[in-house]
């Protein structure tokens, strides 16, 4: 089974076991979280979408927090003497997905 969640403005397909990296959570490691908002729930049969999946939820817990290698921004203009570098690490949560729950089925 797998499920399609978003958080962070951004949307993860996940199944159970899956360790992935998500935007900065404020949450302590080794806590649990629970995500409620799922676009989508799969399995071997089958998609749930919509209104079925109201009350489906992914509980997760938080391995730890990090930041990205860093990203390197060079803006550069020829023949103009005009050179600036900038540089950007993001942080993340990297997270172990323990369970994915269905909503309601009619």
């Amino acid at each position: 089974m797998y499920a399609v969640l978003v958080t962070g403005g951004k949307q993860y397909r996940v199944m159970q076991g899956e360790t992935l990296r998500v935007e900065l959570l404020d949450v302590e490691a080794g806590s649990s979280v629970t995500f409620d908002n799922v676009l989508m729930l799969g399995d071997g049969e089958g998609v749930t979408l919509g209104d079925a999946l109201k009350g489906a939820s992914v509980t997760a817990t938080v391995k730890g927090h990090g930041r990205a290698d860093k990203v390197r921004i060079v803006k550069f203009r020829r023949r103009k003497h005009h050179r600036k570098q900038m540089g950007h690490r993001q942080h993340y949560t990297e997270i172990e997905i323990t369970g994915i729950a269905g909503g309601s089925k009619k």
